[in-house]
């Protein structure tokens, strides 16, 4: 069965850094769009970035855009997410999440997902 496996969140001040990971088993790192989304308490899911089987394409909300850099490295069968200059408005749960795809938009289907990990920004 396909599991991701999410990791290293925390508590940080504002302006500061975390790198998340996402362990991927059960899947084919390099046939997979590999994607990273979180959801504040009464907000929609927001998707913030993704990238494609092969990391050639990468794709990211404007509200994280110069801030955060989605990486994956197939060999380990894990992706990353490296979170810079964080904002209070970043808190929320991250979700790693993967689709068969070579269309990997924040907007399209992503049928696998992880049990999250909790980002908390404080001013």
């Amino acid at each position: 069965e396909v599991q991701l496996v999410e990791s290293g969140g925390g508590s940080v001040q504002a302006g500061g850094s975390l790198r998340l990971s996402c362990a991927a088993s059960g899947i084919f790192a390099s046939s997979a769009c590999m994607g990273w989304f979180r959801q504040a308490p009464g907000k929609e899911r927001e998707g913030v970035a993704s990238i494609s089987p092969r990391g050639g394409m990468t794709y990211y909300s404007d509200s994280v855009k110069g801030r955060f850099t989605i990486s994956r490295d197939n060999a380990k069968n894990t992706v990353y997410l490296q979170m810079n200059s964080l904002k209070p408005e970043d808190t929320a749960m991250y979700y790693c999440a993967a689709r068969y795809s070579s269309f990997c938009r924040l907007s399209d289907d992503y049928g696998y997902w992880g049990q999250g990990t909790q980002v908390t920004v404080s001013s």
